[in-house]
């Protein structure tokens, strides 16, 4: 296995980022890509030595304000691992010169998202707007430009595929917080856990979401849901979401698919744009269920509570209750029903 270590800058100048689009080695691993200025290390360098002196032989400018601000671990899946000093620069001196590795472009921060960027870089540019700690960041590729997996100071982090419009997979693999920043369509799985009654025919268990839950915190939710990982299925998904989040043990014959159902939304929590676009597979579950005797995962569920699927719908329809779910949904799920 190969080992490398490289430093790499985002330079930052009136809401700009300088750019730099590699088009000249034919086999640069970074081909086409767009990516901050930056290189591997000469001998005895320390990561400050190396980045003030690629800046300075890519760019002309000699930084005279830069931070240190993650380790990110690169590896390629063609067997090379590249460890990478990640660093943010507001100050430079000097007149810039001609690249060698491509072509230089002072782009809008918001725009960068929108060039031919690695997916990995895609997290860590997330990273360095939410966040001023120093963060260690690790990027599997599967030796081309799928991410296979990613993770942040040693815990993983979540991966979904990126869907079209009509549900199919694309090639893309996308970390959850950038899917919902972009608007990203992925999948998710509900789940709605359901008894007999005489009221309305049915009772929905509806589940209230965690305080700390990054959407829709203290909102009452379905019974259970979550996404589909990259590469996993709407079942298997709709079975782990139930034993891990109400220690309901399923059995994949138990769950009735009630239908499809896609939603796109705009929100911000906690000071966050939130964009979420889902493309969801909605099952039903009848088995018997005392709620005494659930274990509710604490991170996601605060309590559980039993509705008649008559008021609940009238309460969603007419907003009168704290809640995140659709009516379309609900409507859909009352069909499933036949009480619709």
């Amino acid at each position: 296995m190969a080992v490398g270590l490289s430093t790499l800058c985002y330079i930052e100048q009136d809401g700009k980022y300088l750019m730099l689009h590699r088009t000249v080695k034919k086999n640069d691993v970074n081909k086409d890509k767009w990516i901050g200025v930056g290189g591997h290390f000469e001998a005895d360098e320390s990561p400050e030595e190396c980045l003030l002196r690629e800046v300075r032989e890519e760019t002309g400018y000699t930084l005279t304000s830069y931070r240190y601000r993650a380790i990110v671990t690169f590896v390629s899946g063609g067997g090379v691992t590249e460890y990478m000093s990640l660093f943010t620069a507001d100050g430079f001196t000097g007149e810039p010169i001609a690249c060698d590795e491509g072509e230089l472009e002072w782009v809008d921060k918001e725009e960068v998202l929108k060039l031919n960027i690695w997916e990995g870089d895609k997290i860590f540019f997330r990273l360095l707007n939410e966040t001023d700690a120093f963060f260690s960041l690790k990027l599997v590729y599967d030796g081309g430009d799928r991410l296979v997996s990613a993770a942040l100071d040693g815990k993983p982090m979540e991966l979904f595929d990126v869907l079209t419009p009509d549900g199919k997979p694309t090639s893309v693999v996308r970390e959850r917080g950038v899917a919902h920043r972009d608007g990203s369509p992925h999948g998710t799985a509900h789940v709605w856990v359901v008894r007999r009654n005489e009221r309305s025919g049915y009772d929905l268990l509806l589940q209230k979401r965690s305080e700390h839950k990054d959407s829709y915190p203290g909102c009452l939710d379905i019974s259970a849901a979550g996404h589909v990982a990259a590469g996993d299925s709407y079942e298997e998904t709709a079975v782990r979401e139930l034993a891990e989040e109400l220690g309901i043990a399923a059995e994949p014959s138990e769950l009735h698919p009630a239908g499809r159902h896609s939603v796109y939304c705009e929100d911000i929590f906690f000071g966050k744009p939130f964009r979420d676009y889902e493309i969801s597979a909605v099952y039903v579950y009848e088995e018997p269920v005392d709620i005494r005797r659930l274990k509710l995962q604490k991170e996601e569920v605060e309590q559980v509570v039993w509705m008649d699927f008559g008021e609940c719908l009238d309460q969603v329809r007419q907003r009168t209750m704290k809640t995140c779910i659709y009516p379309d949904e609900l409507e859909l799920l009352g069909r499933h029903l036949q009480l619709l």
